[in-house]
């Protein structure tokens, strides 16, 4: 009679993902890999991709009883800025996109204030996860940020907090959906509005004036995992009302390692500093 099997140990952070619908720890299978070109696609043809259900319904649960716990820890900041994040060139006319201001206001909770057997950070110290991300994204490999207050953060948004249009600095973002607000909070975006080639300004002055033309809005679902190439795709979050919170987890990567932010954007966004 032979020896019985010794059973595989699944990583703890495993144990949150829906392995069946996504089946991430072994991507050398086909099922693995049908998954990756089918992100991939997705982000080649809109700039977003999502992963609805990414975590078990148990899992979410006790994402969001964390997040609940952490959320009154987040620092709270309000900003006024433009769609490109940078200072404005005010050689440029009044209602140039490039001078058009808007609000943000958003709670961050930093990293180093999660616990260490907090399920978030299995998740986001999870090698098998980020091996599957850097896949999906078609990357050769990503690394996790070096920095101790960026490398993954919990977004707390209540009453009358937003973000602004803008496209993103970085070339992808990666978040996790936990709870939506009652009332707007939505998550809006243009699809490629802009190129490396063709900023569009036009349709881009369009939109920060009030248009809706090629506005997509994203249902807030809970558990879902979502890649966004956010370079070239403007988005924002519209303002959220009512007394429930909005709790989305970022989770942070590059394709080098080492990356840290500098001491103005942690005091922006942390209220604190810490290298």
């Amino acid at each position: 009679m032979g020896a019985a099997p010794v059973p595989v140990e699944v990583p703890i952070a495993a144990r949150l993902i829906d392995l069946e619908r996504y089946p991430i720890l072994d991507l050398g299978t086909g099922p693995a890999r049908t998954l990756t070109r089918q992100c991939r696609a997705q982000l080649d043809a809109t700039g977003a991709c999502e992963l609805p259900g990414f975590l078990t319904p148990d899992a979410t649960a006790a994402l969001i009883r964390e997040a609940d716990a952490l959320a009154g820890s987040a620092y709270h900041s309000e900003t006024a800025g433009t769609a490109y994040l940078e200072v404005p060139d005010f050689s440029l006319p009044d209602d140039h996109p490039r001078r058009l201001f808007g609000r943000s206001s958003v709670g961050v909770v930093a990293y180093d204030m999660f616990p260490p057997d907090s399920p978030l950070r299995s998740l986001y110290e999870s090698d098998a996860l980020m091996s599957f991300i850097a896949a999906a994204l078609g990357k050769e490999r990503l690394y996790r940020y070096a920095d101790p207050l960026g490398a993954l953060n919990l977004a707390v948004m209540g009453d009358g907090e937003e973000l602004y249009w803008h496209f993103d600095q970085t070339d992808f973002v990666t978040s996790i959906a936990l709870r939506d607000g009652d009332e707007g909070g939505d998550f809006e975006y243009v699809p490629l509005i802009r190129s490396a080639q063709d900023e569009n300004y036009p349709s881009v002055q369009r939109l920060l004036q009030g248009s809706n033309d090629g506005v997509v809005k994203m249902p807030m679902c809970p558990g879902t995992l979502l890649l966004f190439e956010g370079r070239n795709s403007i988005h924002r979050v519209s303002p959220l009302h009512g007394g429930t919170q909005r709790l989305v987890a970022l989770l942070a990567y590059d394709t080098k390692p080492g990356t840290r932010s500098s001491e103005v954007l942690q005091l922006s966004r942390y209220g604190r500093t810490k290298q």
